[in-house]
């Protein structure tokens, strides 16, 4: 969801930073860049690392709101969805393709967020919350393609984190990359690919992507 259909990563970043500032110290670009596409609990352990904060569930907690609160907030400032792809979200809605989301964000948020851009097109969404573990885990792969009703192999994901690709690839699934390097088994996409795209064009991209999975 985020950074494949709409641009919340730089807000997640806001976020972040703003989070390891209240911890005590604020992290660079680079430690920050290890929280993307992670679970909430992954970020606070980095965090809490580069910081020296020390971790109890009473301040796990706190620090869950604290994020969570700021999140509502920027998100209510406008979320819209990436360059081309609404328009082959209503093509794909239209011919009937299942769509599902799967996302790291809690659902407090990411139903708010799919909400606001377009929940009709989707079937479901899942969340670190409804497996036993987020991603990099296949867990929201696996639970996604059994809601489907299909195998994992006939499924086809667009990832940007290396977090979510390795997820999506370790699940069986074929992966469409939207980042600069991309883990085995995933084929690069540039995301542009999205404008003036048809569904049509998902039948060669699974095809390509498909014949990466091992």
């Amino acid at each position: 969801m985020d950074g494949t259909l709409v641009d919340t990563e730089p807000l997640w970043g806001i976020a972040t930073y703003e989070l390891s500032e209240y911890m005590g110290r604020r992290i660079p670009p680079e430690v920050r860049a290890e929280t993307v596409g992670g679970s909430f609990e992954n970020t606070v352990g980095i965090l809490s690392r580069y910081t020296g904060y020390q971790l109890d569930d009473a301040r796990v907690n706190r620090l869950r709101t604290i994020m969570h609160t700021r999140m509502a907030q920027l998100m209510g400032e406008g979320v819209d969805l990436n360059p081309g792809v609404g328009d082959l979200l209503a093509a794909l809605h239209e011919r009937g393709v299942p769509m599902y989301v799967t996302t790291n964000t809690p659902h407090v948020l990411a139903d708010r967020c799919i909400a606001g851009i377009g929940g009709k097109y989707f079937v479901d969404i899942i969340t670190g919350e409804d497996v036993a573990q987020s991603k990099p885990a296949p867990d929201m792969y696996v639970e996604a393609a059994r809601r489907a009703g299909t195998e994992r192999g006939n499924c086809l994901v667009f990832e940007d984190s290396w977090t979510g690709m390795s997820a999506a690839a370790a699940a069986g699934c074929a992966v469409l990359g939207l980042a600069e390097t991309v883990p085995e088994g995933v084929l690069k996409f540039d995301p542009t690919g999205f404008v003036g795209a048809e569904a049509e064009d998902i039948a060669d991209w699974f095809a390509r992507a498909g014949a990466m999975v091992g």
